[in-house]
């Protein structure tokens, strides 16, 4: 059921988020083989977009959140640099499997290290990174576990440092796409349990000032792309 969730922002009603860690776990590990033939081709220009926008550049220090099966790192790695340096981390064993063929089969095992974990509890320090990136994954936390994974992204970020982030958002007005894709994650949320967040709105609320913004859509979804930097 969707619920109403106080930010310190005007309420939004965010659906939850019903199934468990372990079961995105064992769905990821189970897709993860198929995915850039499934839904790999359908994100790829949102993310593109994405990249496009956070900018990265040589020698940075940069972080991707959720990096499924790689596609990213790579494009993050070859950005920085041989004198920079990318972290990124997944929930998946099956995505990181995935992803370490990628990476290896690019040359790029020096400078992108690939950490299986959970992106609401980072292990690395405050500070650390000049940059994070994140696309498709901040909607697969559930309602309340929001600001704490915002203020986790935070806490690694420099400061000034840039959020890179796409995700899905709710439409302006409703429509027959929407309504039926909010209905399909009420009734298989194991499987479609990406849902529409008020991504600037959270952005915001969690202590980044938003610099950039795009808008599209994702077969009828809207999609927001925006990069925000750290208070």
């Amino acid at each position: 059921m969707p619920v109403r969730y106080a930010l310190d922002v005007p309420e939004f009603v965010i659906d939850r988020v019903t199934r468990t860690r372990d079961e995105a776990r064992a769905s990821y590990d189970r897709l993860s083989g198929t995915w850039d033939l499934v839904s790999g081709r359908f994100e790829a220009p949102h993310r593109e977009e994405g990249l496009r926008l956070l900018a990265a550049r040589e020698g940075e220090r940069l972080l991707e959140i959720g990096f499924g099966t790689g596609a990213c790192a790579v494009a993050l790695g070859h950005a920085v640099g041989p004198s920079g340096s990318v972290k990124a981390i997944d929930l998946s064993p099956g995505m990181r499997a995935v992803a370490a063929r990628r990476i290896e089969a690019a040359g790029l095992q020096g400078r992108v290290e690939l950490v299986t974990g959970d992106a609401a509890a980072l292990p690395w320090g405050e500070g650390s990174f000049d940059a994070i990136f994140s696309s498709f994954v901040l909607e697969l936390f559930d309602t309340p576990e929001l600001p704490h994974a915002l203020a986790e992204w935070r806490r690694v970020l420099r400061e000034g440092g840039r959020l890179g982030l796409v995700s899905l958002v709710p439409p302006a007005t409703p429509t027959v796409a929407t309504r039926l894709y909010a209905w399909a994650h009420r009734r298989l949320p194991t499987l479609v349990d990406c849902r529409a967040i008020p991504a600037r709105a959270l952005v915001e609320a969690a202590g980044f000032h938003v610099q950039e913004t795009r808008h599209a859509t994702l077969a009828g979804l809207p999609v927001e792309t925006l990069v925000a930097t750290r208070a």
